[in-house]
C-alpha cells in the first residue's frame, strides 16, 4: 500500500506555531548537540525566529566555523566555475573532431572513386596526386618489405647450413658417394685413354711400299 505524501504549510494560529516552534527547535539543537559529541563532527546551527530572534549552537566557536563555512563555499564556487570552463572546451573540441572526421570521410569517399560529380578540375588533379603519392609510397613499402623478407631468409639459409655441417661432424658422416651419372662420365673417359695408349704410332721417311 502506497501511502500519500504528508503536505506540510504553514500553521495559521499564532498560539500553536509558537508552541510547535519551541519545540522543533529545542529538537534540532538537542540534535545538533549529540551529533558534534557522538560523531566528533564540527556542528553549528543558527535559528531566527519569526520576530527575528536569535537561536544559535555551535560546537566550535561560531565564527571560526562560519568562516571555515565560507571558505569552502568559495572554494566549491571556484571548482565548479573550473568543472564549467572544463566541460565547455571538452564540448568545443568535440565539435572541432566531429567537423574533422566529417571531412576525412568526404575526402575518403573521393580518393575511393565516390562522389566526383561535384568535383572541380583542380579538386580532381589533386585527388590524382594524392593518389600517386599513395602508390609511390606502397611500391617503396612493399620494396622495403620484400628485402627485408629476402635478408632474413638468407640469414635462416646460413644457420640451417651451419647446423648441418656441426650434426654432419659430430656423426662422423663419410664424403657422399658420386652419382651414378658422374660414375659413368668417369668410366668413358678412363677407357677413352686406353684406347689411345694402344695405338701404334710410325713415322716412315720416304715413298711409301707399295705391297702386292
Amino acid at each position: 500500500m502506497v501511502r500519500g505524501k504528508i503536505q506540510m504549510r504553514r500553521i495559521e494560529n499564532v498560539t500553536n506555531r509558537q508552541v510547535t516552534f519551541s519545540k522543533r527547535r529545542n529538537g534540532v539543537l538537542k540534535k545538533a548537540y549529540e551529533l558534534s559529541v557522538l560523531c566528533d563532527a564540527e556542528v553549528a546551527v543558527i535559528i531566527f525566529s519569526q520576530k527575528g530572534r536569535l537561536y544559535e549552537f555551535s560546537s566550535n566557536d561560531m565564527r571560526t566555523t562560519i568562516q571555515r563555512y565560507h571558505k569552502h563555499a568559495r572554494e566549491g564556487q571556484a571548482n565548479k566555475f573550473e568543472i564549467e570552463q572544463h566541460v565547455q572546451q571538452m564540448k568545443h573540441e568535440n565539435a572541432n573532431m566531429a567537423k574533422k572526421i566529417e571531412l576525412l570521410e568526404h575526402s575518403q569517399r573521393k580518393l575511393l572513386g565516390h562522389d566526383l560529380s561535384s568535383c572541380s578540375v583542380e579538386e580532381l588533379q589533386e585527388i590524382d596526386s594524392q593518389l600517386e603519392r599513395s602508390l609511390r609510397r606502397i611500391v617503396a613499402r612493399k620494396s622495403q618489405l620484400s628485402t627485408e623478407q629476402i635478408r632474413q631468409l638468407k640469414e635462416k639459409e646460413k644457420i640451417l647450413l651451419e647446423e648441418n655441417a656441426m650434426l654432419s661432424e659430430k656423426c662422423g658422416a663419410k664424403p657422399s658417394q658420386p652419382s651414378l651419372k658422374e660414375t659413368v662420365a668417369a668410366t668413358l673417359c678412363s677407357q677413352g685413354s686406353l684406347q689411345d695408349s694402344e695405338v701404334e704410332t710410325e713415322l716412315i721417311i720416304g715413298l711409301p711400299e707399295i705391297r702386292c
